[in-house]
């Protein structure tokens, strides 16, 4: 097995992973939280570990010509990305117009959040994510399906390696800073920040289903 196709394989898994937003926001939000962080980080792994090994191994080319498939995903992705904007907007105006107490409070009722609804706030995330199969099974599934079968093995691990990381990375690191960015202004700056993200990109995914439908 090559090193060198596994280190090509981890580096481009980063380049496809590290900019999904909506997933990396949902993971950095349960960090910081400390609420089932490293749940979130390991179903993640495991959603994108399984895309990815699909897209290798074969499964890019179907996902690409299934129209419906995409548009279902598209639109289920809008929804939920808006929703998830409008819960962040809604605790950053809690935050502003709260003091410590109620704050705390509310804090307090996040943390006691069940770990099936987590768990269901990942696969969403994930799995309603268009540009988590575009990116992971497309477009890692066409670069390594011109790898020689061998060397398919050495860049499927690199992937997924790198999400490994990457995901436990920032679900742990968020964890550690939790006593810095849980302090009520950096939350409240966080949830818009994440809002807006959330935001922008549902734009962009409901922008190109409609040239596409259009088209």
């Amino acid at each position: 097995m090559s090193s060198g196709i596994v280190l090509q394989g981890f580096g481009l898994g980063l380049s496809m992973i590290v900019p999904i937003g909506a997933q990396n926001a949902f993971v950095l939000n349960q960090g910081i939280r400390k609420h089932h962080h490293v749940a979130v980080a390991t179903i993640c792994f495991i959603c994108d570990a399984l895309l990815i090994l699909l897209g290798v191994f074969g499964g890019g080319a179907m996902l690409a010509n299934n129209e419906i498939l995409l548009n279902v995903v598209t639109l289920g992705g809008v929804a939920f990305l808006l929703t998830y904007a409008f819960q962040s907007l809604r605790q950053a105006w809690r935050a502003q117009n709260d003091d410590a107490s109620s704050a705390s409070t509310s804090t307090s009722a996040t943390a006691n959040k069940t770990l099936l609804s987590v768990i269901l706030g990942a696969l969403a995330v994930t799995l309603l994510n268009p540009h988590v199969y575009l990116d992971t099974v497309v477009v890692l599934g066409s670069i390594g399906g011109q790898f020689e079968p061998s060397q398919r093995n050495a860049f499927a691990i690199g992937t997924v390696l790198a999400s490994l990381v990457w995901f436990y990375g920032i679900a742990l690191g968020a964890a550690k800073l939790s006593p810095v960015l849980s302090k009520p202004r950096v939350r409240q700056v966080i949830d818009v920040l994440v809002a807006a993200m959330m935001i922008y990109v549902a734009y962009l995914l409901m922008q190109k289903w409609m040239m596409n439908w259009e088209g």
